[in-house]
């Protein structure tokens, strides 16, 4: 019988408990009807010794949560996967460097359309200010290029004193209004085909989008500039994805990339009108391969 691991948070952080089983039981029902046995094991047992996966014909990192606050762990965890030859999907490099957000200055460099960003090794009152002084933006976004869920993100006005700033490398883009009024619309693929669309909107005076924040989410069709730009995110990575989360905004009209979610999405399955049969298939597709 096809055995299949599905790697949770660290039982250290309580951060995720009230959230990631319920995750984990629309992924087992969805993985399960293929006739599959899911199991759920924490990322963080596995990180100096592959062994305990090494059964599993294929792991899915898809509920790893709060790897951003333990990131050298991460890494070694990524490094140790990729040398034992698990069958990791998404494949362990693809963890490894879509675990820092730097990758999108390597997109931009291919094409892709992304908000102007200033990466920076530790974020400074004079960058801040800098960056508002070029832009001209009455609003910045000032976040770790190691972060998830609105981790230590910054919103700040002209004149607003950086404070609590993120430790180490950090990223400074305008605030897109748009995320208020339109919200961010998230395409996901399933072994490369498109599979569903959900809109995120924050709840009013509020600029976060997350579930934990109040955010507002609905199914939703992308128009067809959403999804060639999707289309460009994914043939700029080129590399053999499982599944893939695609988020993209507005910015004066124009689509651009917010995230490229490669390694622990929430799938929207119950947004999912098809109610996950397509991540079903790519699955089982991936496992006759």
């Amino acid at each position: 019988m096809t055995q299949i691991a599905v790697l949770t948070p660290d039982p250290a952080d309580k951060s995720y408990i009230g959230r990631w089983p319920e995750v984990l039981k629309r992924l087992k029902a969805t993985l399960e009807s293929t006739g599959a046995t899911v199991v759920a094991t924490p990322w963080t047992d596995h990180v100096e010794d592959a062994s305990g996966l090494a059964a599993y014909d294929l792991i899915l990192p898809v509920i790893a949560w709060g790897y951003h606050r333990d990131h050298g762990r991460w890494l070694k965890a990524c490094a140790t996967w990729s040398a034992a030859g698990l069958p990791v999907a998404n494949p362990a490099e693809v963890l490894r460097w879509n675990s820092d957000k730097t990758y999108l200055a390597r997109l931009a460099d291919k094409g892709v359309p992304i908000p102007p960003t200033r990466w920076t090794d530790r974020v400074t009152q004079d960058q801040v200010d800098a960056a508002f002084a070029e832009t001209r933006a009455p609003v910045l976004i000032v976040k770790p290029t190691v972060s998830a869920g609105a981790f230590r993100t910054l919103r700040l006005a002209p004149g607003e004193i950086l404070s609590d700033a993120p430790d180490g490398a950090a990223m400074i883009q305008p605030y897109l209004k748009s995320i208020e009024t339109e919200g961010e619309t998230s395409l996901l693929f399933f072994g490369g085909r498109f599979s569903h669309a959900v809109n995120k909107r924050p709840v009013p005076g509020d600029f976060r989008i997350q579930v934990q924040f109040g955010g507002l989410y609905g199914a939703v069709t992308p128009d067809a500039a959403a999804m060639a730009l999707a289309q460009q995110v994914l043939a700029a990575i080129d590399e053999p994805l499982l599944y893939a989360r695609i988020d993209v905004a507005r910015d004066d009209g124009r689509w651009v990339l917010m995230e490229a979610e490669l390694i622990e999405p929430d799938f929207y399955l119950d947004h999912d009108p098809a109610n996950g049969a397509g991540f079903a298939e790519a699955v089982m597709a991936r496992l006759e391969a």
